[in-house]
């Protein structure tokens, strides 16, 4: 667990990750500091997001897009809106 720890250190620099184990199903807490200490976001995930690289990155991902909330630099409509954007366009392109 200490390798993905740092992983996602580096992918989610400059916060300090934090990876400790929070559940009896395989659960673990993921805790993301600023530089001054405070805790930004708190993240429980399955432990098995973070043996696939695929599952992974959408962890990174998620905990990013958190972050940015958080800090006030998105809001969650905003998400939404992409979202459905993105979905729209692929209904097009399949028709």
């Amino acid at each position: 667990m200490e390798s993905i720890s740092l992983l996602l250190g580096e992918a989610l620099s400059p916060y300090r990750v934090s990876l400790t184990p929070s559940g009896a199903h395989g659960e673990c807490l993921v805790t993301l500091q600023s530089t001054n200490g405070v805790i930004v976001v708190k993240r429980e995930i399955n432990q098995a997001q973070l043996t696939d690289k695929r599952l992974l990155t959408d962890v990174v991902d998620g905990l990013h897009r958190d972050v940015l909330i958080a800090e006030g630099r998105l809001e969650p409509c905003v998400i939404a809106a992409l979202r459905n954007a993105a979905q729209d366009r692929r209904l097009v392109s399949r028709n």
